[in-house]
């Protein structure tokens, strides 16, 4: 039976990064959002999957990735946000979550073919994972209070065309079913 998988971008992150400035104010609304969305899965047995950029430290691992960002300019986002024992966690170091990553076998072992995308950067990183995932045939939820952006006006186009060109749900958080 086919499953949702709730899939957390980004956000284990030490914001030393050259747009972290922007991207600050919306990130401090999506992380309470994305700490709900987490607390629901878990307590739904719904699998969470962080994609996490690895910043370039190609030795590291997912702790020294938490470790890192909780040594970084903001660990108040992060905590709320860390992993737990049942989590899963596939490093990546390009935009898209698929892009030469385990996560394809990953998810066919879960049997999960629908994915609540949360996290960041809603312009970047999730457009451009929304559209691998619809060019695998997967179902899409994307809860727009859940994702932080850089440019406002970049990311209400990149919810648009997930929403009209890939078929995603575009909801509140609320409205999602973890």
């Amino acid at each position: 039976m086919a499953r949702k998988a709730l899939i957390v971008i980004d956000m284990i992150n030490p914001y030393d990064h050259e747009d972290a400035e922007r991207l600050l104010p919306s990130a401090e609304l999506a992380v309470p959002v994305i700490a709900g969305l987490l607390e629901n899965a878990r307590a739904n047995g719904t699998p969470v999957i962080y994609a996490n950029d690895n910043f370039g430290d190609w030795r590291s691992h997912h702790g020294e990735i938490v470790e890192a960002a909780m040594a970084g300019a903001r660990p108040d986002l992060v905590k709320p946000l860390q992993p737990d024992g049942t989590s899963l966690f596939v490093v990546k170091a390009r935009h898209s979550i698929f892009y030469e990553t385990p996560l394809p076998f990953l998810l066919r072992q879960l049997d999960a073919d629908h994915l609540i995308l949360c996290g960041q950067v809603t312009e970047q990183c999730i457009l451009y994972s929304a559209l691998d995932a619809h060019i695998r045939h997967m179902r899409l939820t994307i809860p727009e209070d859940g994702v932080a952006h850089i440019h406002p006006d970049l990311a209400q186009a990149a919810l648009r065309m997930m929403e009209r060109n890939m078929g995603a749900r575009v909801c509140a958080a609320g409205e999602v079913a973890c």
